[in-house]
């Protein structure tokens, strides 16, 4: 069999000159055919076509007959005229039937998040395989996350990363003066940006993270199909016990209905937590009580290997 030699220098088979012919020769034709359908659905006469493109009516009718062998410039000339992509008329697929098409125009104009999901949908890889071993612990302030998380994290051997710590390392201040300087806007960039860095560089790992992230459908989206999720759940009076054990009076100073407030935000959060893959009630229980459920249950699950 003869070789040629390629532009990147290497020697491939030679295609037989009657087969190139008779491929220029079907392209030629498919776009021919392309042109004078696409032009007849817009019923658009030819004389017509020749002055929105500027190509001579004559030529134009050579193409349709599929004896033109058009240049690309021309065809990009034609196919903006008609208002079509120039690929529809040179490619394989049939643009008013092909579905491969149809659902490409669909992607093209869909939103990020439904593109994602598109994504998700077609990759080959299992939604086990990309939550890979992380375990994200989610649910209201107060419920134990960051000391689960912090022992858990020591007792298997695992890095333990609290989010609002990794967004306070690129905000460069506490997520307080964050919240501020940018707004409720600002911080749910930062902690989505803060989430896509966590996901690139840990593969095997616990993350804790504040109790709104679900109120961000396209960040909680994410943090469900990347990490083996837990929503660690308490009663509000002990959310409220537990924040005021830590030091912090803010939650009850000066508001006496706080306490209605947080039954009100545990009861509008509680349908999203609940998509979480497991839970943990820490209701009542020891925070070395909790541990040891909190363990069996990864274990349990294999959301850290076997």
């Amino acid at each position: 069999m003869a070789e040629i030699t390629t532009f990147d220098g290497r020697v491939a088979p030679a295609t037989s000159a009657a087969l190139i012919d008779q491929a220029v020769a079907a392209l030629m034709a498919r776009v021919g055919e392309r042109v004078r359908y696409a032009r007849e659905r817009r019923g658009i006469p030819r004389r017509v076509l020749s002055e929105m493109s500027g190509v001579s009516p004559r030529y134009l009718a050579q193409i349709e007959s599929g004896e033109g062998n058009i240049s690309i410039g021309l065809l990009m000339r034609v196919a903006m005229a008609l208002d079509y992509r120039i690929e529809w008329l040179l490619g394989e697929d049939d643009p008013w039937r092909s579905e491969v098409l149809r659902v490409a125009e669909g992607f093209r104009s869909a939103d990020a998040e439904t593109r994602a999901a598109v994504l998700r949908a077609l990759s080959r890889e299992t939604p086990e395989s990309l939550r890979a071993q992380r375990v994200c612990l989610v649910g209201l302030r107060g419920a134990g996350k960051s000391t689960l998380g912090r022992l858990a994290g020591a007792a298997l051997d695992v890095p333990f990363v609290e989010l609002n710590r990794e967004i306070e390392t690129t905000g460069g201040m506490p997520v307080e003066e964050i919240m501020a300087l940018y707004g409720q806007e600002g911080y749910r960039k930062l902690e989505s940006d803060a989430l896509d860095r966590v996901i690139a560089t840990h593969d095997r790992m616990i993350l804790a993270v504040a109790g709104g992230i679900v109120a961000e459908p396209a960040t909680y989206n994410r943090l469900l199909s990347r990490f083996h999720t837990i929503w660690i759940k308490a009663t509000a009076p002990e959310h409220m016990e537990r924040v005021r054990a830590q030091g912090d009076e803010r939650p009850m100073a000066g508001n006496p209905e706080a306490m209605a407030q947080l039954r009100s935000i545990l009861t509008s959060r509680e349908a999203l937590y609940e998509q979480a893959h497991a839970q943990l009630d820490t209701s009542g229980e020891t925070v070395e009580t909790s541990l040891e459920a909190l363990l069996r249950l990864i274990g349990a699950r294999g959301f850290l290997g076997s």
